[in-house]
């Protein structure tokens, strides 16, 4: 993040606390909460964000929703505002989050950089120009696009290196696994800030990654 020190975890919590709320009274009134004027004003400028959506203490593979903007079109708060609840309701890969839920989910804030394309002469020299915990990636040919979060091959105990972080990248995308060695395949990566619950409506911390 070129702003390292731009987002603290007071921004954390203010922003995951607005997320919940948000998730919550959509799943009771079928709305979203108005934005509060102190997020409008403090959260305006543009990010690609996405929220993530975790069962609290499961096996294997926590995920229950996850759905964001890559790139910065939207102001910060806006983004949140749409995603917090696409990520409850929206996701195909799993049924829509309930109330109920909620009490065992924990909610995790992903701010990006803007994403950039890694040129390179050869395929090979991906692995010198990814840093597995660091970036996060995008694999791109023609309308197919899928995105993996900086947190994805550290989190939950995987430990991938940068060819299986390209070929789940390029699975996403719907591609094949090994797209990414075809020059008409575009990667790009982006860095992130993350702040997460440390359990559902607990204490808040921002992740470091590498």
């Amino acid at each position: 993040m070129s702003k390292d020190n731009e987002f603290d975890v007071k921004d954390g919590k203010h922003l995951i606390k607005f997320a919940r709320e948000n998730i919550e009274h959509y799943l009771t009134t079928s709305q979203r909460i108005d934005v509060p004027s102190i997020i409008k004003e403090k959260y305006s400028d543009k990010y690609g964000v996405f929220v993530t959506l975790n069962e609290y203490n499961v096996n294997g593979n926590p995920l229950r929703g996850c759905i964001g903007y890559i790139e910065p079109v939207y102001p910060l708060y806006e983004v949140i505002h749409r995603v917090s609840i696409s990520s409850a309701v929206d996701d195909f890969r799993f049924k829509s989050v309930t109330i109920n839920d909620l009490d065992n989910i924990i909610i995790e804030i992903s701010i990006l950089t803007p994403p950039l394309l890694i040129k390179v002469a050869d395929p090979k020299d991906y692995f010198d120009n990814i840093v597995i915990g660091r970036d996060g990636l995008i694999a791109e040919k023609g309308m197919r696009r899928g995105l993996l979060l900086p947190q994805v091959p550290i989190d939950h105990g995987r430990n991938w290196d940068v060819d299986t972080f390209l070929k789940h990248t390029c699975a996403k995308a719907g591609l094949s696994e090994n797209a990414w060695k075809d020059k008409q395949t575009k990667i790009y990566s982006f860095q992130a800030i993350l702040f997460e619950e440390l359990e559902p409506r607990g204490e808040v911390e921002r992740k470091y990654l590498v």
